[in-house]
């Protein structure tokens, strides 16, 4: 929707009004045949329509171009009274600063800041409300660091606020503790199983060992038998040697 003709000051010509609503345009776009419209009114219209709701001529989504920039200063130079002008406010500027100033309006209705609180009050009278406000917070004068609404003030108690928060914290170092319990159960488990692991790796490593020793003395005790065989036979050749 575009903004309210009412609201402008002297004349407005007819092609800075959205072809949809009627209005002044808002955000606008330009289809090809140079019909104009706010971005949430032509939006809408292709939703159900395929043409331009001028001339009928066929648009689409992906042919709708900004406004002439000569069209768009011509809308930016216009002025309007602001939106809270049935509150008191009295400033008329161009459409181009209208959003900036009613950001910063005194007579904005802005929703009070305290969680709870419903009200919505005029901007300018907001810090009166909040020195006042039913569901304002303060800390206990008390000292027990507890903060209350002053609606709470007849039904706070010291005592029983901090014994709920001593509950809380205990029912926190209970919880905590039992988490580093079983984190630390986890973690004795993973390592038992990564020493069976390892040793059983160890002692397939071991047997292995075992193995290949055997059979290196065997070897060696071939070896042996081979040299005695070996020297047997030079001590007879030599025996014939000599007889020879």
């Amino acid at each position: 929707m575009g903004y309210d003709i009412e609201r402008f000051v002297g004349y407005v010509n007819e092609g800075l009004l959205c072809s949809i609503c009627r209005d002044v345009l808002e955000d606008p776009l330009q289809a090809p045949c140079e019909h104009a419209f706010c971005t949430a009114c032509i939006h809408g219209w292709l939703v159900h329509h395929s043409n331009c709701p001028e001339d009928r001529q066929v648009i689409d989504v992906s042919l709708l171009r900004p406004l002439y920039r000569y069209m768009k200063n011509d809308l930016n130079r216009l002025q309007l009274h602001c939106k809270n002008r049935e509150y008191g406010c009295e400033m008329v500027c161009s459409l181009e600063s209208i959003d900036r100033h009613e950001r910063e309006c005194e007579y904005s209705q802005i929703p009070c800041s305290n969680a709870g609180c419903t009200v919505q009050i005029e901007r300018r009278n907001l810090d009166g409300h909040l020195a006042v406000c039913e569901y304002r917070s303060r800390e206990c004068p008390n000292g027990c660091g507890y903060t209350i609404l002053s609606a709470e003030d007849t039904q706070h108690n010291c005592v029983a606020e901090l014994r709920t928060e001593l509950e809380l914290l205990r029912s926190e170092m209970i919880c905590r503790v039992e988490e580093a319990k079983h984190e630390m159960e986890s973690r004795l488990d993973s390592q038992r199983r990564h020493m069976v692991q390892k040793e059983s790796i160890l002692q397939n490593e071991i047997e292995e060992l075992k193995s290949q020793i055997s059979r290196l003395m065997s070897d060696v005790r071939s070896l042996m038998a081979a040299e005695r065989q070996h020297r047997q036979e030079l001590e007879q050749a030599e025996l014939e040697k000599r007889e020879l």
